[in-house]
């Protein structure tokens, strides 16, 4: 695995668990991260506090537009690998401000792979998006599909981000991987995502939107899946065609969860009615995201996943946490199409937390360790006999 990594985005949701992985596998890290207010600075800067606590790493609170100073971070850092997490995310609000997220989404990706030509770089992995499948009638999305609609500023920037991966490895001969996540939920998602916006509203006792009828679906991914599967591409090898070392994979679950089905779990992990407020369809939103990852599976490099790993998350909410999904041993990237919700009172504190044992080397008894620094016995990861979806 390359040992110098260039990350940005790295205070992110899925930047910061990405971020802890690369540092617990000794990875020389460094973050570029403007710290935007499209959500609370305050949040990031606390992924950036958790992060320390795996590892060293160089912080660079720099806008990845201003190519100049991007480029004298790249210069010093001299990655071998530059993972391009940095993004202005959000299809609703891209509608609103496109050129916003044309200038950091297409000129900032531009000005990655530039620095990639320009420094040396030896590997570039895109962030991408399942939104560039847009409103396509064929399900599930596989790779190989010509027929892309993307319907949003937001879709259409991600699209244009691999075109311009694919331009680069043609002309400058370095491999390029795009990777498109779907739907991706867990500890330290976003404000604005579903999951925790849901849940927030509910427990305030205030009603949520939905919009459309409720059977819209979309294919949940625990973020541990998608770091598991950035790392994966880290040390895979393109096979050259024509003579271009590129590359796009699927990184889902392959199980798409309709809304209302996503309302009646929160439900029943919080104890709480959701007062429903029927909205129009939005602008933008697909009907559906469903991932084939036929692809990724098929792929020795991509799928490998170590066997002993098992991952459970809660969803810190109200007095105490329920557990938020448990998981069998499956190999990356599927996950198991029954999200298991259940209470449990052994912790009082308020946040997500993300338990990996090595389950081996636990007895039935033994505690799983949260990042956040609290213990929940391995009976609750057990728990879940009922799939909720």
């Amino acid at each position: 695995m390359p040992n110098r990594v260039l990350l940005t985005g790295g205070a992110g949701f899925i930047g910061s668990h990405l971020a802890e992985a690369l540092l617990r596998r000794g990875a020389e890290l460094t973050i570029v991260d403007n710290l935007d207010n499209f959500y609370s600075p305050a949040w990031k800067k606390a992924n950036l506090d958790e992060i320390k606590k795996a590892g060293r790493y160089e912080f660079s609170a720099v806008d990845i537009c201003d190519f100049q100073r991007v480029r004298a971070v790249a210069s010093s850092a001299r990655p071998e690998i530059i993972i391009h997490l940095a993004a202005r995310a959000g299809v609703r609000p891209s509608i609103e401000q496109p050129l916003l997220y044309e200038r950091v989404n297409v000129a900032g990706t531009l000005n990655l792979l530039e620095i990639c030509r320009q420094t040396g770089v030896r590997k570039f992995i895109f962030g991408s998006s399942s939104s560039v499948y847009g409103a396509t009638s064929k399900a599930p999305f596989s790779e190989d599909q010509v027929e892309r609609k993307p319907i949003s500023p937001y879709a259409a920037t991600k699209l244009a981000g691999e075109l311009l991966c694919y331009t680069y490895a043609h002309l400058f001969k370095f491999p390029v991987i795009c990777l498109r996540f779907f739907t991706v939920y867990g500890p330290r998602q976003r404000p604005d995502l579903a999951i925790h916006k849901f849940t927030s509203l509910m427990e305030a006792g205030q009603p949520i939107s939905i919009f459309g009828d409720g059977t819209t679906g979309r294919d949940y991914t625990f973020v541990d899946d998608i770091v598991a599967g950035i790392l994966a591409a880290m040390t895979y090898d393109p096979p050259p065609v024509d003579d271009v070392r590129f590359d796009i994979f699927n990184l889902g679950n392959s199980h798409p969860v309709k809304l209302n089905e996503l309302v009646q779990a929160l439900e029943r992990a919080t104890g709480r009615a959701a007062g429903r407020k029927q909205e129009p369809l939005q602008p933008g939103d697909v009907p559906l995201t469903w991932a084939d990852i036929a692809k990724a599976s098929g792929c020795s490099a991509i799928s490998r996943r170590p066997p002993w790993l098992k991952v459970c998350s809660v969803l810190w909410i109200g007095t105490a946490p329920r557990v938020l999904r448990a998981a069998p041993d499956l190999p990356h990237p599927s996950t198991p199409s029954g999200l298991c919700f259940t209470r449990t009172s052994q912790c009082q504190r308020f946040h997500w937390c993300l338990k990996v044992a090595e389950m081996a080397d636990h007895s039935k008894d033994a505690p799983l360790m949260c990042q956040v620094g609290v213990y929940v016995p391995v009976e609750v990861t057990r728990a879940c006999a009922q799939p909720l979806f």
